[in-house]
């Protein structure tokens, strides 16, 4: 991801303890096991003896189950935090990738936000609060990944590149206002 550029950058959410990255293709990952042929989940039935929907799982598969319920919840905490730091620079929903439980559910085991990233033309302030905003976003989870501190860096240097513009403007206006004494009404 560049900053600065007219494409959208991504606030990827791949957490601690996870391998590989949020913008993981689904479609072609593997599905994990788990479908209602798993030998470890069977059929149950409910209380008035009639064939239920819900499954019987071995302790070992509703430990999975558990695990990637927190996880779950966990990616959609951290997606929603840059989400709401975010706010109009946010373009679309966070997208997720998935896992598909023992229980047969799919879990979210990664996501990831764009983010507009691209600088204002011609104004560096209006950039440096864009870039204060991209920043900040990247940092609202409680535990951003080394993919959201990336974004955050960039966002900085984008911060400092808008208020080097901002200095360079103020000298070169002061150097050009020469003031010899006179009033100059600056008001329209």
């Amino acid at each position: 991801m560049q900053i600065g550029n007219d494409a959208p950058s991504t606030l990827s959410a791949v957490l601690p303890g996870q391998t590989g990255t949020a913008s993981v293709d689904t479609a072609s990952a593997p599905a994990a096991t788990g479908t209602a042929k798993n030998p470890d989940a069977t059929a149950k039935k409910d209380t008035k003896g009639q064939p239920g929907d819900s499954l019987q799982l071995s302790p070992d598969a509703q430990r999975q189950v558990d695990k990637l319920k927190a996880r779950d919840q966990e990616v959609r905490a951290h997606e929603a935090a840059h989400m709401a730091a975010g706010g109009g620079l946010v373009r679309g929903g966070a997208s997720y990738s998935y896992q598909q439980g023992p229980d047969g559910k799919r879990y979210a085991v990664g996501g990831e936000v764009s983010i507009d990233s691209s600088p204002v033309r011609g104004n560096p302030r209006a950039t440096e609060m864009k870039a204060q905003q991209i920043e900040a976003s990247a940092l609202a989870p409680a535990d951003p990944s080394g993919q959201d501190r990336k974004v955050a860096a960039q966002a900085a240097q984008m911060v400092a590149q808008a208020a080097a513009e901002l200095a360079k403007s103020a000298t070169q206006g002061s150097g050009s206002a020469k003031t010899t004494g006179t009033q100059i009404d600056l008001m329209a």
